[in-house]
């Protein structure tokens, strides 16, 4: 693959959809970011749509989202085609500064840098790794400071990039935490380099970005992530919107949901609620191929079964820290194997007049419980829906003499969610 061109950060490039396209993003996405949704709407049909390639990123992986859960071929073809336009874009560019790499093996047996310098140069480097696993590259070191003379060596560093140095010489930049690892490197070249009091200043310099750096990290983490007394995951402020959807059944048995962060466990919940399930069987998330799980239920019928612990897992610790979506599994009732894919939709703003948990729309009634399955379920349908099957009766009766597949109320729904399930292990206390 050819090297991608270089471009600004935040600089736009042209989008060129047709009239139809701009007509299929806007009315039949069912999610789509209100920004890029103005853009689209307020660009002439005749002029391309100016994104960054931040923005198309998140474009695209809204209408691949949309293409995937698509069943009208026809649309999830014109989806196709749109989102190969966004890619092709983002194959082509690139607005990330070239990668300063510090190859410090080879610099330790070559002698060109010193133990300092691969200290520091060991310890931006793991800034960047942390940085990257809480997903905060990209975002603000707070309370940076640099005193003009500190700007003005940063400045003459042969390997500070051009963009950084335009940002130095003007008071009040603001850098990420990415931009400020990045001159910690530069620094770690160029300690080696110059008479004894250019290497102290630098040493200092070093010393000063690094300071700030960790304390910047480590704010970031308990962000992140703040743990209680007793070692289990407090909730943040979040709202966060899910899409909850039946895996092998057609048409799809949806629902969106609003919650507050929560556990694992609590959101295992409100899916059951949401549903329409009862709670009566076991359950799992399976996240980037990681399972979790309440170990009081899944140790006590499988010995060997390993899995993080989804009643102190909170949703903020796993969903992303942006609005792109990410999806994972969540498996209901091990026999029957009921799968959903749990989609995140992004945060949207609280409303203070609601009260969370919500279900804001959804499809199609929750199958019975014990049915068999997906293959079950469409043999029960079939079933209830010819009086001369010879299960209809028996089937019916099962069900309580009726079942309407069709019937879904949200409102009903969310008065589910608002109301739980019951504790089941207050009640095992009480027994």
């Amino acid at each position: 693959m050819p090297a991608r061109i270089q471009i600004r950060p935040g600089e736009k490039l042209p989008l060129k959809l047709t009239a139809a396209e701009r007509t299929l993003v806007l009315e039949g996405l069912t999610c789509l970011d209100q920004e890029i949704e103005q853009v689209v709407k307020d660009t002439p049909t005749n002029e391309p749509v100016m994104l960054s390639l931040d923005d198309l990123d998140d474009f695209g992986g809204y209408v691949a989202a949309e293409a995937n859960h698509c069943e009208n071929k026809p649309k999830a073809k014109k989806l196709d085609a749109i989102f190969e336009k966004i890619q092709a874009l983002l194959d082509k560019f690139t607005d990330e500064e070239p990668p300063q790499i510090v190859k410090i093996e080879d610099a330790r047996k070559d002698k060109l840098l010193s133990d300092q310098a691969v200290q520091i140069a060991e310890f931006a480097a793991q800034v960047l790794v942390a940085a990257g696993q809480l997903g905060v590259k990209k975002k603000e070191l707070e309370y940076f400071t640099l005193a003009p003379a500190q700007r003005e060596v940063l400045s003459l560093v042969p390997s500070v990039t051009k963009a950084l140095k335009k940002k130095l010489v003007t008071e009040g930049t603001t850098f990420s935490i990415e931009e400020v690892a990045s001159m910690t490197l530069a620094l770690a070249e160029e300690l080696n380099d110059g008479d004894a009091r250019k290497q102290v200043a630098v040493m200092y310099l070093a010393k000063h970005l690094m300071d700030q750096l960790q304390c910047g990290i480590t704010a970031q983490a308990k962000r992140k992530l703040t743990k209680n007394s007793k070692g289990k995951s407090e909730a943040t402020d979040a709202l966060y919107q899910l899409k909850i959807t039946l895996l092998g059944v057609t048409p799809s048995i949806w629902r969106r949901i609003q919650v507050r962060d929560c556990t694992l466990d609590k959101l295992h919940e409100h899916i059951q609620t949401a549903m329409g399930w009862t709670n009566s069987h076991l359950h799992q998330f399976e996240i980037k191929g990681q399972r979790y799980g309440d170990p009081e239920l899944l140790e006590d019928g499988f010995e060997d079964f390993e899995c993080v612990d989804s009643t102190t897992t909170m949703l903020s610790e796993i969903l992303p820290t942006t609005s792109k979506r990410f999806a994972f599994k969540y498996e209901y009732d091990f026999g029957d194997g009921w799968e959903h894919e749990v989609m995140f939709e992004g945060g949207p703003p609280l409303d203070p007049k609601a009260k969370y948990p919500l279900c804001v729309e959804g499809e199609l009634a929750c199958p019975p419980e014990d049915c068999g399955g997906v293959w079950g379920y469409g043999d029960f349908l079939e079933a209830i829906r010819n009086p001369k099957h010879e299960e209809h009766e028996s089937m019916l009766e099962w069900v309580g003499g009726s079942f309407d597949p069709e019937k879904f109320d949200p409102a009903h729904a969310t008065k589910e969610m608002k109301q739980g399930l019951p504790d089941w292990r207050a009640m095992d206390d009480d027994l």
